[in-house]
């Protein structure tokens, strides 16, 4: 991005055992849905603050990005503060509202980093 400094860094969020599980997630998928979300990840960091299409907020302290892959919808949940995003969760949407497990097991990573 033409020598531009991202205005955040990318941390993945890491289990006390030493897992990092969206790093994990994003391995398990298809090569172009890695690139997808991908590419959205690196707009966030060098757009930040960025809000819809591309990022919404989902509770304090919480957002997610939407990715649209070729035949269907991925969303990364992550935290920022001090110049970093947090990867929390990701997810592959089967509906259009975020599941609440998947909700819940981002805001339980957010609250482990505090």
């Amino acid at each position: 991005m033409n020598g531009q400094e991202p205005i955040l860094t990318v941390a993945f969020f890491r289990t006390e055992t030493g897992r990092e599980p969206v790093r994990e997630w994003l391995k398990s998928l298809p090569r172009e849905a890695r690139r997808i979300i991908g590419e959205d990840i690196k707009t966030v960091q060098f757009g930040w603050p960025l809000g819809m299409p591309l990022v919404r907020k989902l509770d304090k302290g919480l957002w997610e990005v939407r990715s649209r892959l070729p035949d269907r919808i991925a969303r990364v949940l992550f935290t920022s503060g001090e110049g970093r995003m947090v990867l929390l969760h990701g997810i592959i949407k089967k509906s259009q509202k975020t599941p609440q497990e998947d909700l819940e097991l981002a805001k339980t990573r957010l609250r482990l980093l505090q």
